[in-house]
Order: structure tokens, then sequence, then C-alpha cells
């Protein structure tokens, strides 16, 4: 079983370094898609954020520094139902794929600010959380999240995006559609074969610990 779950490791490794790279967009229209919208859907910034920067308590997640070619694969995913999600989905049906690079340009190129984290957890699972995001449970067969995502979990290419300072509720529930089959569009399933393994507490550890983490450093948790 471990040896399996190399194997998954080394193929979505594999899959990020033969992934060509996206045609860029342009970020001043992608400034205007996300304030304004294009006439038919929501603009970003409803849910997003003004600067991209998310809102845990919606679980919208924080669209500013990611790369911008996981963005445009995730809208691009959203358009053709390889994701799904009610809420995405109407609101980037209307979008050509210009557009939507323009958009994923845009984000990428904002400051990676953290969301703002509210309520409380407990040292003890801030702690769990951390072991599973740096070390991994590999009595379990869970490898650590910084495998795939990178120094700080702050993001790898366009197939391993930021955790680092990302919402808690938004990491739990994508960690439950891997796990329930909902959500499918990663490389190789790596995901589904990690997020299978995971309890209901480890989930919400590594959420609450990867959240709380400073988007734009290495290791250092929100005060």
């Amino acid at each position: 079983m471990r040896y399996s779950t190399h194997l998954l490791l080394a193929g979505a490794l594999s899959a990020l370094a033969c992934s060509p790279a996206l045609a860029q967009g342009d970020a001043a229209r992608g400034q205007q898609w996300a304030s304004q919208g294009d006439g038919s859907g929501a603009p970003c910034l409803a849910c997003h954020g003004a600067n991209g920067e998310g809102n845990d308590a919606g679980g919208f997640p924080r669209l500013a520094g990611l790369d911008a070619d996981y963005l445009t694969k995730q809208m691009l995913d959203y358009r053709s139902g390889a994701r799904v999600s009610p809420i995405m989905q109407p609101n980037v049906d209307s979008f050509s794929e210009a557009q939507i690079r323009d958009l994923a340009a845009y984000y990428a190129g904002l400051p990676s600010r953290s969301v703002t984290v509210t309520g409380t957890v407990s040292d003890e699972l801030l702690a769990l959380g951390e072991t599973l995001a740096n070390n991994g449970d590999w009595d379990s067969y869970i490898p650590p999240c910084a495998t795939c995502h990178g120094p700080g979990n702050r993001g790898v290419g366009a197939s391993f995006p930021a955790l680092a300072g990302q919402s808690p509720n938004y990491l739990s529930q994508q960690l439950k559609a891997w796990q329930s089959g909902q959500r499918h569009n990663d490389p190789n399933q790596l995901m589904a074969a990690v997020a299978t393994r995971l309890s209901d507490q480890q989930i919400e550890a590594v959420a609450a610990y990867l959240g709380r983490l400073n988007a734009s450093d290495d290791g250092e948790i929100k005060p």
C-alpha cells in the first residue's frame, strides 16, 4: 500500500512536469471582468472579495496570488462540468476562454492575502494539522501535503495550488468532495486517494492549520 502511494505521488509529479503552460491573459481586462462580470452573472468580487481574499464564513476560496494556469484550468473545468459547483458553473458558463485567462492573470498578479479566519481551535488540533501538512501519517498511507504543494504549502505550478492562507471551510469542503467522489479533476486521482484515508478530525485539523498559515510566509501561523 505504501508503495502504491509513492507511485501515485510520482505519477502526479510527472503529470505536473509534463503539463504545458496555458496561454496567458490580460490582467487589466481580467480586473474588469472580476469587478463587473460579463452581464450574465455576478461579478467575482461578490463572493471572493474586493481583492480576491476570499470569504471563510461562506467557504469562498482566496484567489489572490494563486497560479494563473491553475485558476484557468479550474474555471474551464467548471465550464465543462469536469468540476461541479452550482455557484461557479452559472457564473463562468458565459465567459470565453480568453476572458477566463484574463481573470486568471488578474488574480494571479494580486498579493497573496491570507483569508481572515474567525473562531478558535485547540492547540492540539493545530498540532495534528501541522503534522499532517508537513510530515503526513505514513502508517495510514497519508503523504504530507507539502510533498506536492511545495515548501510552506504555497503551491507548485498548475496542478498543486497554494494551500497556505486558504479558507479552512473551503479546504474542508474540497477534501470531503474528493472523499465522496464529487470532485475528481486532479492528476491521477491523487487527492481522492489521500482524502479517503482522512478522518473527519484529520480533515478539520489540516484545514485549520493550513488556513492559519500566512499565505506569503513559510511556516508561520497568523496571530
